[in-house]
């Protein structure tokens, strides 16, 4: 799933807040030169005048533009601007005053003191965002990686230009070719080269890579089979203005990357305020659970390590979003030698070899004790029918490599065997529960119905729609429908 850019005013938010703090504290210094020590908030009329002074920010906010291209301003135009946005805020709440008949209350030198003091914090407070922006940006690790496909001799200008600008939140990790000739470059600008147009595929479903940048070349066929390939593997792929009768599938939309215009696809998207959204129900939930699982270590942890000596969690590398490696941590349900005795049991997996899963695991901590109908009820058995054994993964969404809601995260080995279309049930977090768990969990043994699932709910991700699947988990866990 791709996260649009934020446009618009929401673009700018940081200096957008950072210009209120300023006029307020503009305001208060003002105050205190002319009025004396005294809360300036405490005056009805002044404190009147520090609010209008907000919306009048906001309302020159929407009108000018003041905030468009910011971080590419030099001194000289950012102190115009600057100085402009303090005029029309003035001058809005100047008609205010006078509108409202205040003007002969409020004082007209605290007026004066308060626009040269906002101009002034808000010039040199404008410069040293916009400084730490562009620094942070330079030294931090990039959020997403992207590969970059173009023709041999027009790589390397792509890649410059894609690089345009103070602020990227993406790093180029890979170079493929369009040519199909064998690649015998291994390596432009300190990119390294990953495949050509016949061999990119392999790199694209085994590593991580969030984001494809395809720029068409005048000089070699378009590229339909590597692009179906692209969305077919979930991942998003921008696409160079050109070739326009050629139709994608997913949903589509024009942005800028660098300084070129692209049409993106992907599998679906989300606007920044629905990923707010959800990250916020996922702190909320991952803090919930967190404490749930501290509790559930005093009551169950002595239970696993006497069954079984050893540590009462377990730990394991699986595979997130796009291909990143995470250590998933459960309680410990299975013997100490589980892992080493997988292979001997994958006869009996009921999940086609892509995950396993098999009825009455003998790996599991007493499995061997029965209840009078034959089935294993030991204390393994009991935390994985209940689903405790999860709760520590609270702390994987609390920490971010998981959400409350998304798809089930493979092994290693699992990955390694994934074909293409399996890919794009990975273009999302991996959850603690997902559409496939709410649809049946276990009870549900073929892998291309999970990806079915997994793949229909990326399409129509809503925040109704996890509220949906966390409310049906609940009740099937309560139930204890299908689980192993």
């Amino acid at each position: 799933m791709y996260k649009k850019s934020p446009q618009g005013w929401l673009k700018h938010w940081d200096f957008i807040l950072l210009d209120i703090i300023c006029l307020q504290l503009a305001f208060v210094v003002a105050y205190f030169a002319r009025q004396g020590f005294d809360n300036p908030y405490s005056d009805r009329v002044y404190r009147t005048v520090a609010f209008v002074f907000v919306l009048c920010q906001i309302t020159v906010m929407f009108l000018s533009q003041s905030y468009q291209g910011i971080l590419k301003r030099g001194y000289y135009i950012e102190f115009t601007k600057t100085a402009k946005h303090v005029l029309l805020v003035m001058l809005l709440s100047v008609s205010y005053l006078f509108a409202t008949q205040q003007g002969t209350i409020y004082s007209r030198l605290t007026l004066l003191y308060t626009a040269f003091l906002y101009l002034c914090f808000s010039y040199f407070g404008r410069i040293w965002r916009k400084e730490y922006v562009i620094r942070k940006n330079a030294t931090s690790e990039k959020e997403k990686s992207m590969v970059v496909v173009a023709s041999r001799t027009e790589i390397e200008e792509t890649i410059e230009k894609l690089m345009e600008g103070p602020i990227q939140d993406f790093g180029i990790r890979g170079i493929a070719f369009l040519d199909k000739n064998p690649v015998e470059i291994k390596e432009i600008s300190g990119i390294p080269v990953v495949g050509n147009m016949d061999t990119v595929g392999e790199y694209l479903c085994h590593e991580w890579v969030d984001e494809v940048f395809v720029k068409i070349s005048e000089t070699e066929p378009y590229p339909q089979k590597l692009i179906d390939e692209i969305i077919t593997m979930g991942l998003t792929v921008h696409l160079s203005l050109g070739e326009m009768e050629k139709s994608l599938s997913g949903k589509n939309f024009i942005e800028k990357i660098g300084g070129y215009s692209v049409i993106t696809s992907s599998i679906n998207t989300a606007s920044p305020k629905q990923m707010l959204y959800k990250r916020l129900m996922d702190i909320a939930g991952g803090i919930v659970g967190s404490l749930i699982t501290l509790i559930l270590i005093v009551i169950i942890g002595p239970m696993i390590y006497i069954k079984s000596p050893g540590p009462i969690f377990f730990s394991q590398v699986r595979i997130g979003k796009n291909g990143r490696k995470f250590k998933i941590y459960k309680f410990r349900s299975m013997y100490m030698d589980a892992e080493e005795r997988k292979a001997e049991l994958m006869s009996q997996n009921k999940m086609d070899g892509l995950m396993f899963k098999m009825d009455y695991d003998p790996r599991i901590i007493g499995s061997e004790k029965k209840d009078k109908n034959g089935n294993p009820k030991g204390i393994g058995n009991f935390i994985r029918k209940t689903s405790l054994d999860e709760f520590p993964q609270f702390w994987n969404v609390l920490k971010g490599d998981m959400s409350l809601v998304g798809t089930r995260p493979p092994t290693v080995d699992e990955w390694e065997q994934y074909e293409l279309h399996h890919r794009s049930r990975m273009s999302i977090k991996p959850g603690i529960t997902g559409m496939w768990q709410a649809s049946g969990r276990s009870d549900i043994t073929d892998f291309e119905e999970v990806v079915r699932l997994d793949t229909q709910y990326i399409e129509n991700w809503s925040i109704g729609l996890d509220l949906r699947i966390l409310l049906k988990t609940v009740t099937s866990v309560l139930k204890s429908e299908g689980s192993v």
